[in-house]
């Protein structure tokens, strides 16, 4: 609750208004009754009616009406305001938390889970939050002005309504305090399904060619059933509430009207006055049944509010070092020091890896699936820090070093290609936003791209999406690779960079690659041995260990590990 009015602090001059158009619109709202009250009082009986009074009345009921109506729109625009801008702030809260969130949270969550977080909790929020402000003051000035009119025309009728409050309360208080376990499991159960079906729509090629349309559609039909039957408990438990106080108070209501018709016809209060009465009574009760769907509605806001604060409030990244350094342009001495590292705790991956990579060298990193290649790519990044050890880039513990410029120093090619909404020119110049149209076009003739590209429709211009629709995993492999060939990063990472490329460009590729290679360290990973056969150095790794390392000749004399990989890929 302190996170929700830090949030709502910042636009404190808008509740404030909020606040003055509500108790203008509550204190009008209930000077409709006694002026209705004067009205009656002014038709005493048959050839006895005060016409000029009573016209004079209806004009300024008039009035107070059109100034309510002006007030209570007026006080929903400030509302509206808090509400959408407190919404907007959250979500970018949200979204800069992705920002700097580590790795290792993005792995082990799901992407459907945390874009439930960000858009469906947020918008639940949203719709409690704009409730509580549109009925939640206005509610509260009614109760305290009813009960001050109320005392003013009769103090012994108000203590019957004031006494009968707190059970009203009460009812309202104990449904509430039940229903926000079940709006919990509610939100949870709608995240799963979300980030349920976020990976079955990524991924229905896979579905349909393994046959699992069956089992895909049960998995869904058991969480949709699940979330039905949390959102009816929830939904049928919260909706006791406003029906139980309803019944409370009509029994203020009965009281009132009781003592009230005792008191005029004892002519301690005239007719005009009951009827007076009778309003305030129905006016002091509405609050509370609206209040208790306000209450109900906010067990569900902060039951969200809640998922959404947790994933605001995770751990990030460890930040860079107040001293860390700005690696500028770096020569490309990278060394490995004793580094150990897990990503589960007490279960060791790597174990004293030491490396040593000289500028410009070719380092080609070998092994089995799992033993741990990707890593040492994820660890070169920081992605991930070591456990234990050191990585050093120019003798600087990259730790040292500020996460931005030690990665503009690196230009990256994976297997798996990654593409943004935009143009095709916006997806290569996103390491070098100020890149010349020459310069494009270097890098993309280089990196055998500029053909294909000036065949689209709108070449260069042509807009395409995330997933880049319309393009062969080939070319957009392509794209990839051009946005490294225009950037010129002193260091390359090419992880299996030619693996969806037909075997002639891909020749034609490797030329490139080479001519781009010529003085800048490289880390390159390959199942294709046959393509890493002029590196400076082979790293060969298996478990998570360096078990032979040297030149493509020299570990094949060794007739080891390496030469058994080597020869069965032309068995």
């Amino acid at each position: 609750m302190k996170k929700i009015l830090n949030l709502i602090k910042n636009y404190w001059y808008l509740v404030v208004f909020s606040i003055l158009f509500a108790t203008i619109t509550v204190i009008l709202t209930l000077y409709i009754p006694i002026l209705t009250g004067d009205i009656i009082d002014l038709i005493l009986e048959p050839q006895k009616v005060y016409f000029n009074d009573i016209v004079k009345l209806l004009f300024v009921m008039g009035i107070a009406v059109l100034v309510t109506s002006i007030c209570q729109w007026l006080m929903n625009i400030c509302n509206n305001k808090i509400t959408y801008n407190v919404v907007r702030d959250i979500r970018y809260k949200a979204f800069k938390k992705i920002q700097i969130l580590s790795l290792k949270y993005i792995d082990s969550h799901a992407s459907g889970e945390i874009l439930s977080k960000i858009i469906t909790d947020v918008e639940q929020f949203a719709d409690g939050l704009l409730m509580g402000f549109t009925q939640l003051f206005t509610g509260i000035i009614t109760i305290i002005g009813t009960i001050f009119f109320m005392i003013k025309l009769d103090a012994k009728i108000s203590l019957v309504v004031i006494c009968i409050t707190p059970l009203s309360l009460y009812v309202a208080s104990f449904i509430a305090k039940r229903t926000y376990n079940m709006f919990k499991l509610q939100s949870q159960t709608r995240a799963e399904q979300t980030a349920f079906i976020d990976e079955m729509i990524g991924n229905q090629k896979v579905i349909q060619a393994f046959g699992q349309e069956k089992e895909t559609l049960d998995k869904f039909d058991e969480i949709n059933e699940r979330l039905a039957k949390s959102s009816l408990n929830a939904t049928f438990y919260s909706s006791i509430t406003n029906p139980s106080t309803r019944f409370v108070n009509s029994l203020v209501y009965t009281g009132v009207g009781l003592f009230g018709a005792l008191s005029a016809i004892t002519g301690t209060i005239s007719v005009g006055q009951l009827f007076a009465f009778l309003s305030y009574a129905n006016q002091y009760t509405k609050p509370f049944n609206e209040i208790s769907g306000v209450i109900t509605e906010f067990q569900n806001a902060y039951a969200c509010a809640m998922r959404i604060f947790e994933f605001i409030d995770e751990e990030p990244q460890i930040p860079d070092s107040n001293d860390a350094i700005i690696l500028s342009e770096a020569k490309g001495n990278v060394e490995l020091d004793n580094v150990s590292f897990s990503y589960i705790p007490g279960k060791k991956l790597f174990e004293n890896i030491n490396l040593s990579a000289k500028p410009g060298q070719r380092i080609a990193i070998v092994g089995p699936t799992g033993c741990g290649k990707t890593t040492i790519i994820n660890l070169l990044m920081r992605f991930y820090d070591v456990d234990n050890g050191s990585i050093l880039v120019d003798g600087t513990d990259i730790r040292d070093i500020t996460r931005k410029s030690l990665r503009s120093n690196y230009g990256m090619v994976l297997q798996e290609t990654w593409l943004r909404s935009g143009t095709v020119r916006d997806n290569i110049i996103m390491g070098k936003p100020h890149a010349s149209e020459e310069e494009l076009i270097t890098a993309a003739k280089l990196s055998h791209a500029h053909s294909f590209i000036r065949r689209l429709p709108n070449g260069y211009d042509t807009v395409i999406n995330e997933d880049g629709a319309g393009l062969s995993q080939g070319q957009k492999q392509l794209l990839c690779i051009t946005r490294v060939m225009l950037c010129l990063p002193p260091m390359l990472i090419l992880d299996e960079a030619t693996s969806s490329i037909d075997t002639r460009t891909e020749i034609k590729i490797q030329q490139a690659f080479s001519k781009l290679m010529e003085g800048r360290t490289s880390f390159i990973i390959a199942h294709r041995l046959s393509t890493i056969k002029d590196a400076d150095l082979i790293l060969v790794m298996k478990d998570g260990n360096i078990i032979e390392q040297g030149k493509h000749e020299e570990l094949l004399k060794l007739k080891g590990f390496y030469s058994q990989l080597y020869n069965s890929q032309f068995i």
